[in-house]
């Protein structure tokens, strides 16, 4: 099936083109975040898809209408602004569905785009995906979400694609049924190719956790900053943007530590609230820095009214990995941002495993480094080994990964003392020597 199939799905506009947000507080919801905080969330991912926010709106309810999700009376009010204001997209701060989309549409009319939270995030996601992997789970994503939306997409989908020739019996196939088969098989063959991708994936990491330095996986709340630090601890020059998800496909870069040892950082999409379980899942390739990590940085905005619930949201996304055995040390970033010492020490006290950096001026940025370094190096195993002048692979190796606490030259070879990774201190095992 032709790609092409999927413009249905797309959200793209005209620089500027204005649209209104649309939130629903439930009664009796608690906790820090507030529907205005939502809502300031919603139009920063409408920016990023490049549409101008004109305005929004708000519904209290018990539930939301099983029909039009803010009932019929606030329908009408959008109907209303949405013609005062003239606007094109009409941006739901929750997952819709189909139902209720279809009947929003019919209620608003077609000068106006109904989407939802999810499909402006797999929007801003197709935009920004680069590798054969973020594109193939984009695209994934974007068929999972059309295929049980197809009956409202299309006018006439009732006509029949068959008919009395000769030869045939019966109706044929309606136009609904032939978009369902495709896009199933279309699905089908996405999901083939990225186990392809998997695999060539898992031999890549196989590799690397032989003869490779160990690596650290930067995660965090989208906007943290993780991109500038990023920059700040290892001159990548990775471009950074103030927009959501600007980050997809992992980015890695090699790290100096300061005791000379090498390890890779790797730098990761960022999450939101009210992003569907099922979308995580489908983008679980941009994570795949976090699953080879021997260390997590985990960055924080220290400057946000809401830090605690950022974190939050982080945590229950890396406990749905299985990575809650992963060392994890947080890093409070943004700390130039703060009003003064008691909130950086307040910050810094709140976890045992945490440091204060600010990427922006590089405060606190050396003492982050020497804290990688100690925890990179309890993970290390001491080893002896004699190793043959032509093997001086593995000596390099030893130096890049590793701490070489002795070092002597004899007539046959090298023997060296040091702590190195597990894995490399597999491959070492046939050159061990006994201890005097």
């Amino acid at each position: 099936m032709s790609r092409d199939f999927l413009t249905e799905l797309d959200t793209s506009a005209p620089p500027g083109s204005r649209a209104i947000l649309v939130g629903v507080e439930l009664k009796g919801a608690s906790g820090a975040w507030t529907m205005q905080d939502s809502l300031d969330e919603l139009g920063r991912l409408a920016e990023t898809a490049g549409l101008a926010v004109a305005g929004a709106t708000t519904q209290k309810l018990a539930r939301p209408d099983p029909r039009t999700w803010i009932g019929s009376g606030k329908v009408r009010e959008l109907g209303e602004l949405a013609a005062a204001s003239d606007v094109k997209y009409v941006l739901f701060d929750d997952e819709l569905s189909p139902g209720q989309q279809r009947k929003l549409q019919a209620a608003l009319g077609d000068g106006v785009r109904i989407i939802d939270r999810t499909r402006l995030i797999l929007d801003i996601f197709s935009q920004h995906a680069q590798s054969r992997e973020g594109m193939l789970q984009v695209e994934l994503a974007q068929y999972q979400y059309l295929l049980p939306r197809l009956a409202g997409m299309r006018a006439g989908l009732s006509q029949q694609t068959g008919g009395a020739g000769v030869g045939l019996r019966g109706p044929g196939e309606t136009q609904l049924e032939l978009d369902r088969r495709q896009a199933r098989r279309r699905i089908a063959v996405l999901k083939a190719g990225l186990e392809e991708v998997k695999v060539q994936r898992r031999q890549h990491r196989s590799r690397r956790e032989r003869s490779g330095p160990p690596v650290a996986a930067l995660v965090g709340y989208t906007n943290a900053g993780k991109s500038s630090l990023l920059n700040a601890i290892t001159g990548a020059g990775v471009l950074v943007q103030d927009k959501l998800f600007a980050t997809l496909d992992p980015i890695t870069r090699r790290l100096a530590l300061p005791g000379g040892r090498e390890a890779l950082l790797t730098d990761t999409v960022g999450f939101i609230r009210k992003i569907p379980h099922d979308l995580v899942a489908a983008f679980r390739a941009t994570l795949e820095g976090i699953e080879e990590a021997s260390l997590i940085l985990h960055v924080v905005d220290s400057s946000h009214p809401h830090p605690a619930e950022q974190i939050a949201a982080v945590d229950e996304v890396l406990a749905g990995l299985e990575l809650s055995s992963t060392p994890r040390l947080l890093v409070w970033n943004k700390i130039d941002l703060l009003p003064g010492q008691d909130t950086l020490l307040l910050l810094a006290g709140r976890h045992e495993l945490s440091l204060a950096v600010s990427a922006r001026t590089g405060k606190g940025v050396p003492e982050l480094l020497a804290k990688i370094e100690t925890i990179l190096r309890e993970g290390l195993v001491e080893v002896r080994v004699a190793l043959p002048y032509d093997r001086y692979d593995l000596v390099k190796l030893v130096y890049e990964q590793g701490s070489v606490t002795t070092k002597e030259d004899g007539p046959e070879g090298v023997s060296l003392r040091a702590l190195v990774p597990a894995a490399l201190a597999l491959m070492l095992e046939p050159f061990a020597a006994e201890d005097d």
